[in-house]
């Protein structure tokens, strides 16, 4: 007689079957958290609504910082060409906000026009007014970077009170909205004159809940000596120690991101290591990009939660009749307190909940009377999307990047060392003698022949033990001593004759020097009596 509950249930505990991740997303969203998000106002209170344009848009890179400290100059390095509405000076240049895309025709669409392109991801700035719309465009322009990122380049951050009046709009909230929906957040400043002004210090703390999303780039080192560098990497690690809240040391890329001659070079090597790093970490972001969405979903989830718990709370504490205003001013007084509730009855971690003071200032303006009271069966449907259809979202994130292992983005400055003699580390540690006819190892060959002749080979040939005793005193950990010997026994005998000795010692000098040794024996490096000859 009541088959169909039990059926009821069952269907409710699968989760659903998604063809691919950004569908997933855009079905459970509409599906089980907007309900939720709808009842109880979050949208007034913390984001507006999502849109199909945000699950299906590329990566984005939010680049801030204060003026002239070369954000413009850094897209322009990374894309090797001009885009449209780009200026750069050492005065503040860039007073509008821009997205630069990809486009197959270079032009300019004014902020206006853009709110309203359900294609592009930025409808709902249309909430920050014309003050805020006039101050932003997008650049389109057919580059082969901007076919897997965009970039948003923003006003250089002054300091003082009479420039945060006179934008007319929110600058921080704006940027607020932006880290929710960018996938690298990149805070770059000047090594030549560091400082940090109280409306970037206000900026990074708008970027509270983002910090896995934000890389800080110290740009024109060059132009410092190596022991003024030290002390500016200092200062700027202690500065960004007081405003972001983090245990952990915030990573920082120094450099100099622009195509002139580097005035001091004497820091060259570490430059280009660290641009080395940085550019990986951005060619990750297309490969990364559906599990940065679904990350970002589940954050959005769990807010939405404790939204719905303190609304509800609320509500339930309005007297019915008389005695509103009092009630009113005296819950939002005690709004800490109702946290701590909130926080014991239902297990939810403190760092979940909205920030006290905002969440205060925000009640000032809304009527509490017309808050809803718990509805158990929205909050059930958030529940089960995190606890079943979640996980199956994880293994379609899995197979898509499976499917996609070389989604990485390309072009412009991306390709400039990737091949050739400038490339990262050519030619330096087990790419040493890469270009030259002679064996590199030969070099110091004589030297390794006096000890391999010291450990009694027999037939031309030392036994492991033996080589071990000598390889050991180099006191590398048997971990990498174990790697050498795979890669130094090129015939696989247990053995090692003459050349395959030098070779150990010339790999274990390439990791005493600091180098990382390579998973597979480079062509270079084969000793000469084990090349085949060519036919």
């Amino acid at each position: 007689m009541f088959s169909w509950l039990g059926t009821d249930d069952r269907r409710k505990k699968e989760p659903e079957v998604f063809q691919t991740v950004s569908d997933g997303l855009k079905k459970l969203y509409k599906t089980k958290l907007l309900p939720l998000e709808e009842s109880y106002k979050f949208h007034e209170f913390h984001s507006p609504a999502l849109e199909d344009a945000d699950f299906d848009n590329k990566p984005m890179v939010l680049l801030v910082g204060q003026y002239s400290t070369g954000k413009t100059s850094f897209i322009r390095y990374l894309l090797e060409q001009d885009f449209p509405g780009m200026r750069i000076g050492p005065e503040p240049t860039t007073d509008s906000f821009i997205a630069v895309m990809h486009g197959d025709t270079e032009g300019v669409i004014p902020g206006n026009a853009l709110v309203v392109d359900p294609k592009k991801p930025f409808r709902k700035l249309n909430a920050f007014g014309n003050a805020f719309l006039n101050r932003f465009v997008c650049a389109q322009l057919p580059n082969p970077v901007l076919e897997s990122i965009s970039v948003i380049d923003t006003p250089g951050i002054l300091s003082g009170e009479k420039q945060r009046i006179s934008r007319g709009y929110d600058f921080a909230a704006v940027l607020e909205w932006f880290a929710e929906r960018v996938d690298r957040i990149i805070l770059l400043f000047d090594a030549h004159k560091l400082d940090i002004s109280d409306e970037f210090s206000e900026v990074i703390k708008a970027l509270k809940n983002h910090e896995d999303k934000i890389r800080v780039v110290l740009n024109k080192a060059d132009q410092i000596e190596t022991q003024q560098l030290m002390r500016v990497y200092g200062a700027l690690m202690w500065s960004l120690g007081k405003i972001v809240n983090t245990p952990e040391v915030i990573r920082v890329y120094i450099g100099s991101f622009w195509s002139h001659p580097l005035l001091i070079p004497d820091n060259r090597k570490l430059f280009e290591a660290e641009e080395q790093d940085l550019f990986k970490d951005i060619q990750s972001l297309p490969r990364n990009a559906a599990l940065r969405k679904l990350n970002d979903l589940i954050k959005r989830a769990r807010l939405a939660k404790v939204h719905a718990y303190i609304i509800s709370a609320l509500k339930k504490e309005m007297p019915s009749m008389f005695g509103k205003d009092n009630k009113k001013k005296e819950l939002i007084s005690s709004l800490g307190d109702i946290y701590k509730r909130i926080e014991r009855e239902h297990q939810i971690s403190p760092g979940d909940f909205p920030n006290l003071k905002k969440m205060q200032d925000q009640l000032q303006a809304q009527d509490l009377n017309k808050f809803q009271p718990i509805k158990p069966k929205l909050l059930e449907a958030v529940d089960d999307m995190l606890a079943n259809d979640i996980a199956g979202l994880m293994v379609l994130v899995r197979q898509e990047e499976t499917q996609r292992p070389n989604a990485v983005v390309k072009g412009g400055a991306f390709d400039g060392t990737l091949n050739g003699p400038f490339g990262h580390g050519y030619g330096e540690g087990a790419g040493e003698g890469i270009d030259e006819a002679e064996w590199v190892v030969a070099r110091d060959k004589p030297a390794y022949d006096e000890i391999f002749y010291t450990l009694s080979p027999v037939n031309g040939k030392v036994t492991g033990a033996n080589a071990k005793k000598e390889m050991v005193k180099s006191k590398l950990p048997n971990t990498v001593l174990g790697k050498i010997w795979k890669l130094a026994d090129i015939d696989k005998d247990g053995m090692l004759d003459d050349e395959e000795f030098a070779l150990a010692n010339h790999l274990i000098k390439v990791k005493l020097e600091g180098h990382e040794l390579p998973s597979d024996l480079p062509a270079h490096l084969l000793p000469p009596s084990k090349r085949k000859i060519p036919e």
